[in-house]
């Protein structure tokens, strides 16, 4: 597949492609659990992106000497329960020391060749679908800063342990060929990856894109982890805005993202059987713009 595309891809014979990826970070969150369990999500997403069914990980962990047992084992409990939930197997793995914790999967998954999702074929007049809100990086963030607010991080949890596994059959199940997920390069880094390699544009209707409760309220305070900057810097000058916006609502289409949704474009011909497809398994989605012929990414 393409150099830029969320996994490896091996093809074993007429009927199947090995997907392969890792995923490893810091703690985003306190609870040691609930990190775990984010971690192995985010690294199960890049299978998922491609189109992929995961069905075997190795876990990849660097611990602190001195952490308590307690401690790494809740990390690891997280991650081995949230495999489960996906229906992995976690087959051992390696742990090395280190100053801070550091943790996730080395994922494997099948595909069809027929049906892998990639950043290549993305179309003029498709429609352009994510399948969870933004706002994650900046919450996150907050989080580290002990400003964010119990009820907000509750939310932001319950979203970044989500596994995009349901998103990812009813891309495939509406005959999606285009996708990735918003992670480390924000909206509009994987956005623009997506639209560069399928060489076409996109437009992003601002009010159309979906946020979580906290992430205007952390923005206003430039709770913005360094990621949002560098994302900026780097991918900034293919973005054109049409709308006025201020500088920390531009930031937030930039915030890195932990295990954030899928982003897809699909034939609008197939949007209402999406929208009833996905009503009936009860996994959202938004429509936040189209495909267009160009070569920017156009904020209306």
């Amino acid at each position: 597949m393409g150099e830029s595309d969320d996994g490896a891809v091996w093809q074993l014979d007429k009927d199947r492609v090995l997907i392969a990826t890792t995923d490893f970070f810091t703690p985003v969150v306190d609870d040691p659990y609930d990190y775990g369990a984010i971690a192995a999500a985010n690294s199960l997403s890049d299978i998922y992106a491609m189109g992929g069914t995961p069905f075997l990980a190795l876990n990849i962990a660097a611990f602190p000497p001195d952490m308590a047992p307690e401690v790494s084992g809740e990390i690891l409990r997280g991650g081995a329960e949230k495999a489960k939930e996906a229906g992995v197997v976690i087959a051992g793995g390696h742990t090395i020391q280190d100053k801070e914790p550091k943790y996730g999967l080395i994922c494997l998954g099948f595909a069809h060749p027929d049906l892998v999702m990639t950043k290549t074929t993305a179309n003029p007049g498709d429609a352009l679908v994510i399948t969870k809100p933004l706002g994650f990086g900046v919450t996150t963030t907050a989080i580290k800063n002990q400003s964010a607010k119990l009820e907000h991080i509750q939310e932001v949890v319950i979203w970044m342990k989500q596994l995009n596994q349901k998103a990812s059959e009813l891309a495939q199940g509406c005959g999606v060929r285009a996708a990735t997920d918003v992670t480390g390069f924000g909206l509009l880094g994987h956005g623009w990856e997506m639209a560069f390699h399928s060489k076409v544009g996109f437009n992003i209707h601002w009010d159309m894109i979906p946020f979580i409760s906290s992430a205007k309220e952390y923005a206003s305070l430039y709770s913005f982890p360094g990621g949002a900057f560098d994302n900026q810097t780097y991918f900034g000058k293919h973005i054109q805005f049409q709308k006025s916006l201020t500088e920390e609502e531009k930031l937030l289409l930039f915030d890195p993202q932990t295990n954030g949704g899928l982003l897809f474009s699909i034939s609008c011909d197939e949007l209402d059987a999406l929208r009833r497809k996905a009503e009936k398994v009860d996994q959202p989605i938004w429509v936040i713009g189209e495909v267009v012929e160009g070569d920017k990414i156009i904020i209306k």
